[in-house]
């Protein structure tokens, strides 16, 4: 009882330690310490991004059925830029989590400019030209009259705002790659808050604020964003983090930047293979009516709310593996790995649990429909019986990630997810008659065989060798 009692109180005060924030050295001393001090302000962070979501989902669904469209076309546009964002963030957490391994500061902040220099570069082009053509977009979409009339506003503030959604994905890459997660963390909660209290107050008025219907939704996220980015690069130049941008840092390498894009593309390519393919499965899935479509919907949101807190811990797995090689300690970077994929075996075993004992009720929640009810109750409880290969896949895809080798994962996910995946869930569900619980267990298989086969791969070490 006695070390019990130590044990939560040390814990405890790691708890405090990583919210706090502060220097430290995630290449030296105990391993569990770290992987624990990076882990918690990143699966907050990671959990901040999902409610970002739900919150602008929720006011906009009270404004009509077109703002809802309106959003979902807009987001579905959206997606090359959230694809160049999560790349980019890949090389940046890559080459920033490098250079500060090797304990050269100076080199990670020049780094750090390159990558804010390409994001902005392209987040501005496509602003630009995304603002300006908002209506066409919305019509080369499908959207009726009626939704570009109301809603082209909502577009064209997306995606002038895409800059701030740009810099506050990537500049949070830079400080997770330099170990300061809870700066990160921070930025991100302080933008959800913004985005919390400016969205009813936009998008339906309050006293001198106009009602903006979900043009208000639009203008009240690019405000949280731009704030939050705002506290990020106070944060780069005050220099209370490992990263500080000076004079010396203001500086184009091209040679740099050429890496970069480099190891980029592999992170553009993984998004893009792995979102299009859930595309395929939606259209199969409507094969099977309103319903299906619904209960899967609805469960795929559950799953990802869920699994948002596995991305954190699988990102601070990222960053151990970047520092750790730049450090030249391979072996510790490869023990960091395996200890974090335990601990997110046993999370999401957990929610695995109480998702097949309780799948019912909670879908339950979102809709009162018994035939959607049942759909969904069967789509969360197939898919979460592939959680514990869930939790490896995604802490061994960022350790590939983490040591810049992007390339890998980008052709495990091209043969997992559209040679196997999608044409097993087609044969499953409509060939074999199953339905739609075909697809639910496609999704289930195709997991588990990323996870083994990123185990194979990994286990070969060829990622320790990898130049960045």
């Amino acid at each position: 009882m006695t070390s019990l009692y130590y044990s939560i109180r040390k814990y405890l005060r790691y708890f405090l330690e990583a919210l706090k924030g502060g220097e430290q050295d995630f290449t030296e001393g105990n391993l569990n310490k770290a992987i624990f001090l990076l882990s918690i302000p990143m699966i907050i962070e990671m959990s901040m991004e999902s409610i970002f979501a739900v919150v602008d989902v929720f006011f906009v669904s009270k404004v009509s059925v077109n703002a809802v469209a309106t959003v979902g076309l807009t987001e579905s546009v959206m997606m090359i830029v959230y694809s160049v964002a999560v790349g980019l963030s890949m090389a940046a957490t890559a080459t920033v989590a490098r250079r500060i391994g090797e304990k050269n500061h100076q080199a990670a902040s020049v780094a750090a400019v390159q990558a804010i220099i390409l994001g902005l570069t392209f987040a501005l082009v496509i602003g630009l030209a995304g603002a300006f053509y908002a209506r066409e977009i919305l019509q080369i979409m499908g959207g009726s009259p009626e939704l570009i009339a109301e809603g082209y506003g909502y577009t064209r503030w997306i995606f002038l705002g895409n800059v701030s959604l740009m810099l506050i994905f990537l500049i949070n890459a830079i400080f997770r790659g330099a170990g300061d997660a809870s700066i990160a963390m921070w930025a991100l909660f302080l933008a959800n808050a913004i985005n919390c209290v400016l969205d009813p107050l936009f998008i339906f008025g309050f006293g001198p604020i106009p009602a903006m219907g979900v043009e208000g939704a639009a203008i009240a996220t690019t405000t949280g964003r731009s704030i939050g980015v705002v506290f990020q690069v106070y944060h780069l130049f005050k220099g209370n983090s490992r990263i500080k941008i000076t004079i010396r840092s203001l500086v184009v390498k091209w040679d740099i930047l050429k890496n970069m894009i480099k190891v980029s593309i592999g992170g553009v390519g993984q998004f893009l293979i792995e979102s299009a393919s859930w595309i395929f499965l939606m259209r199969v899935m409507s094969l099977f009516g309103e319903s299906a479509l619904a209960g899967y919907t609805i469960s795929f949101r559950v799953l990802v709310f869920t699994l948002m807190p596995s991305w954190g811990l699988a990102n601070a797995a990222g960053t151990l593996v970047g520092q750790n090689l730049g450090a030249l300690k391979p072996d510790r970077a490869e023990t960091s790995v395996w200890r974090t994929a335990l601990i997110n075996v046993v999370f999401l075993g957990i929610v695995g649990a109480v998702f097949l004992i309780f799948a019912e009720e909670v879908i339950a929640i979102f809709t009162p429909d018994e035939a959607v009810v049942s759909f969904g109750t069967q789509s969360l409880q197939i898919i979460c019986l592939g959680y514990v290969f869930f939790a490896y896949g995604m802490v061994l895809i960022q350790a590939f990630n983490g040591a810049g080798d992007t390339r890998t994962p980008s052709v495990i996910n091209i043969f997992v997810f559209w040679i196997f995946q999608i044409p097993f869930a087609y044969w499953l569900a409509v060939t074999m008659g199953w339905g739609p619980s075909g697809v639910f267990w496609a999704i289930a298989v195709a997991h588990s065989l990323l996870a083994i086969i990123g185990v194979i791969i990994f286990r070969r070490g060829r990622w320790k060798t990898v130049k960045v």
